[in-house]
């Protein structure tokens, strides 16, 4: 599947991979900074964004989308950085084709299974009465019994497209019955066996996260051996959004450690 991209900047090439319910422009300010000396593509993953819905929502799909869209871009080998569920993508990417991925940084998830964290927010979007004159205030009431966090269903509602004239329906703009049917998927890990990525690997936590363990370490290191472990201060799981400046000063850092070894 030929995934929608945003692109900006020129040199060696940087794909952006959102979690759960994001999309390409999650990484607006990230992509922006980085494209002052690199090629970066932030693209919507499946039945996400406007890219295409599908019902397989399993890693190797995720991460063959991802390779497809880069090698029709002309964009690799690519350093991937993925968040979330996009770490997971960019982490079975590797797996799958360690020759098209040059580095991978994965933000805050680790390559184990998690229990279905989003499975009452996806029901409470899906409860969200869909009718004509629907307004973005009236589903953000609706959403808050069961996401009392205002930023979170404002990152939740970017996804909300109301409808267009006084009689159209308003619509949710990603694959919402998609992702439920795929969400034990979604929250799995399935690595091919005897696969390994050998080329560097940071991953990258929230310090007020719990989604990446000292347990999960080894987990890291069978598959990915020359992983490094750097903790994000002032950042929780979505800590490129918690934690701009310092998001964006960690993946500079890496990147120019991979400048340096001519890679």
């Amino acid at each position: 599947m030929i995934l929608h991209a945003i692109e900006a900047g020129t040199g060696r090439p940087i794909a952006l991979l959102h979690g759960l319910f994001g999309s390409a422009r999650n990484f607006g300010l990230v992509q922006r900074r980085l494209a002052a000396t690199h090629r970066v593509i932030a693209l919507d993953l499946r039945n996400h964004g406007v890219s295409p819905h599908a019902a397989a929502m399993d890693y190797p799909a995720m991460a063959a989308d991802v390779i497809e869209t880069l090698a029709a871009r002309d964009a690799l080998p690519a350093v991937l950085i993925g968040h979330s569920m996009g770490g997971k993508a960019a982490m079975r990417a590797a797996l799958d084709r360690p020759e098209a991925v040059t580095a991978l940084l994965v933000a805050d998830i680790a390559p184990v299974p998690y229990p279905p964290h989003f499975a009452e927010i996806a029901a409470a979007m899906a409860a969200v009465p869909l009718r004509p004159g629907l307004t973005r205030a009236v589903a953000d009431a609706a959403l808050a019994d069961a996401v009392p966090d205002p930023a979170l269903r404002a990152f939740l509602l970017q996804n909300f497209v109301p409808g267009a004239g006084v009689d159209a329906r308003p619509q949710w703009r990603i694959g919402l019955d998609e992702i439920i049917a795929a969400l034990p998927v979604i929250g799995g890990w399935d690595a091919p066996e005897g696969a390994r990525y050998p080329g560097p690997v940071l991953v990258l936590s929230g310090a007020e996260s719990d989604y990446v363990l000292p347990e999960h370490r080894p987990a890291f290191r069978a598959l990915f051996p020359a992983c490094r472990f750097v903790s994000l201060r002032h950042a929780g799981h979505w800590l490129h959004a918690d934690n701009p400046e310092g998001f964006i000063a960690v993946v500079e850092g890496f990147l120019r450690a991979r400048a340096g070894t001519g890679g």
